[in-house]
C-alpha cells in the first residue's frame, strides 16, 4: 500500500508523549508543509502560533479543560487571519470592506482547517503522532485575549504533537455508504437501523477501551454532544463579530440594509 494512504488510514489521535523535543529540522519540514496548503483563492488566510511558553501552554490547557495539553511537546494554534491582508489593502491606499465580511471569514476558516489537516499528515508520515484541539474554542475570547491577537482574526483550531507514549485502538467510523451520496444527499430511511451494527461496533470499541466504564453507542453520543450545555461556545459568533468581522447577521434579519 502506498505509505501516505497507510498513514491516513491508520490515523490515531495521540495524546500521550514521550518526554523529548522534536528536532528543530523535523519542525521546519513540517511548516514547510503547512506553507504549501491549498488556499483560497491564493489569500494564504490563515497564520499559526507555535506556543512554546509553559504559561500560556498551561492556560490554554485549562481553558480547554484538557490537562494533557500541558505535556504536549509541540502546540500550534491555527488561526484565520485576515488581519495581514486588511493591511497590505490598506498600505497600498486601498482599504476593503469586503476584507471584514463572511466570505473573507470562512476562506480564512477554509484555510486553516486545510492547513492543520496537512500539517497532522506529515507529523504521521515521520513516525510521530498528534491531536487536533476543537476544545480550544471552549473560551474563545480568553484565548483571543491570551494571545493578544488583533483585530480580523480568530483563533480555530488546536494542534499538538510529539513522539507518542500511546498507541491507542483505531477508532471504528460509521460505514462510509452513509455519508456518501450520489448526485444528491444521501438520505437514510430509518436511521437508528441503518447504524445498527455501527454502534454495537462502537459499543464493544468503548467496553474494551476503557474498563469499569458503561458502555456506549454512537447514537448516545450524539444525543449527548447535542444535549451539552457550553455557553461560551454558544457565544461563537459573537466572538467573531468583536474581532471585527462582519458576519452580515443583522442584514439577514433585514434584506433592506
Amino acid at each position: 500500500m502506498n505509505p501516505i494512504l497507510e498513514h491516513q488510514l491508520n490515523h490515531r489521535t495521540i495524546r500521550f508523549f514521550e518526554d523529548r523535543p522534536v528536532p528543530a529540522n523535523i519542525r521546519q519540514e513540517i511548516f514547510q508543509v503547512i506553507n504549501r496548503t491549498a488556499t483560497s483563492v491564493g489569500l494564504q488566510a490563515f497564520s499559526v502560533i507555535r506556543i512554546t511558553d509553559s504559561d500560556i501552554k498551561a492556560q490554554i490547557a485549562q481553558l480547554a479543560g484538557q490537562d494533557y495539553i500541558r505535556k504536549m511537546p509541540e502546540l500550534m494554534i491555527f488561526i484565520v487571519d485576515c488581519y495581514r491582508n486588511d493591511q497590505v489593502a490598506r498600505a497600498l491606499g486601498h482599504p476593503d470592506p469586503k476584507a471584514v465580511n463572511m466570505d473573507r471569514f470562512f476562506q480564512g476558516v477554509a484555510d486553516s482547517y486545510l492547513a492543520a489537516q496537512n500539517a497532522m499528515n506529515a507529523i504521521e508520515s515521520m513516525g510521530l503522532g498528534g491531536a487536533f484541539l476543537g476544545s480550544i474554542l471552549d473560551n474563545p475570547q480568553a484565548l483571543v485575549d491570551l494571545l493578544q491577537l488583533p483585530p480580523l482574526t480568530f483563533p480555530l483550531l488546536g494542534l499538538g504533537f510529539g513522539y507518542p507514549d500511546d498507541q491507542p485502538e483505531l477508532k471504528p467510523r460509521m460505514p462510509f455508504s452513509l455519508k456518501l451520496g450520489e448526485n444528491t444527499y444521501p438520505y437514510q430511511k430509518n436511521y437508528l437501523l441503518a447504524l445498527a451494527d455501527y454502534d454495537q461496533e462502537m459499543t464493544h470499541y468503548y467496553d474494551t477501551r476503557f474498563k469499569n466504564r458503561r458502555s456506549d453507542s454512537f447514537t448516545n453520543q450524539v444525543v449527548k454532544q447535542i444535549e451539552r450545555n457550553k455557553p461560551l461556545r454558544a457565544r461563537l459568533l459573537q466572538v467573531v463579530e468583536s474581532q471585527g468581522f462582519d458576519l452580515g447577521l443583522d442584514k439577514a434579519n433585514n434584506p433592506e440594509n
